[in-house]
């Protein structure tokens, strides 16, 4: 068995561009798989998606404060940086950028990076200010490493086509690759967040992954509306012990405008509250 080579660890973007440019200078490719550590399988999963197109993964790993609101999870959000670093060097993962909140923002910021229409609705309305987030510090991500290509889970689907919009929309120079969901073999989507839910939590979130293949099978067969069955299956999630429902709807899989008739390629989408914890997951309509 081959090991995966030695993981080189930098701090600072004058180090991370240094790395970058050694394997560029060697004539490789480079593939960015931005996180907020607490890995799991899924955050593997991307630098495993680098290695199978021939790029040299790099990852950073960096608890972004200006996408969390202020009743959000910011100070508990889990960190573990030794075990994300093993993780990652057993992955094959080759650089990993772990910058301090100075690195990122040495000074106040005074420039925004902002998306429209795909942030209008889902998650939009329920997190103000998130998306800005998400698009400046991922801005500023793929500027300082330049990678070929970034790599992005779908389960956090709105935040891929807000990062695909943006790249596409600024004529950013590198191509942007979504990576399927992993998932439990229960089928829990794996979530940084899933470490909040109590045993019987953990059980219950089951029903949303099943919920979603009932609205999927049912609006692709034509047996009722879009909105006919996610509100079934809301009701459903609530009868199982969900708190609440933020959406659950059926929308385009780039627009992301509702669909009430599924005309094209579409995905379910959800986003719940379960205990306190936010479970969020989506499937396409196949």
């Amino acid at each position: 068995m081959i090991m995966p080579e030695k993981l080189t660890i930098v701090r600072t973007v004058v180090e991370l561009r240094h790395a970058v440019a050694a394997f560029r200078a060697a004539g490789r490719t480079v593939g960015l798989v931005p996180t907020m550590g607490a890995l799991h399988e899924g955050h593997v999963s991307l630098v495993k998606g680098a290695l199978d197109r021939g790029d040299v993964p790099a990852a950073s790993i960096f608890v972004n404060p200006t996408q969390f609101g202020p009743n959000e999870d910011f100070a508990a959000y889990p960190r573990d940086e030794a075990g994300d670093f093993a993780k990652l060097e057993t992955a094959g993962c080759r650089i990993v950028f772990a910058p301090d909140k100075d690195e990122m923002y040495p000074v106040p910021m005074l420039t925004t990076v902002k998306v429209t229409g795909v942030t209008d609705g889902l998650c939009g309305p329920f997190r103000p200010g998130h998306f800005d987030g998400v698009a400046t510090v991922v801005t500023k991500l793929l500027m300082m490493a330049m990678p070929d290509r970034g790599y992005f889970g779908e389960k956090d689907y709105q935040q891929l086509q807000v990062i695909k919009t943006m790249v596409r929309d600024l004529a950013m120079p590198m191509e942007i690759v979504g990576m399927p969901t992993v998932r439990e073999p229960d089928g829990l989507a794996m979530s940084s967040r899933n470490r909040y839910l109590s045993a019987a939590e953990r059980t219950t979130a089951l029903q949303l992954y099943r919920e979603m293949n009932t609205v999927a099978q049912t609006v692709r067969d034509g047996r009722s509306s879009c909105s006919e069955a996610t509100a079934a299956a809301s009701k459903a999630l609530l009868a199982a012990g969900f708190d609440k429902v933020e959406y659950l709807t059926v929308v385009d899989a780039e627009s992301l405008r509702p669909f009430e008739k599924v005309t094209g390629p579409a995905r379910v989408i959800a986003a719940t509250r379960l205990g306190r914890t936010r479970l969020i997951d989506n499937i396409a309509v196949s």
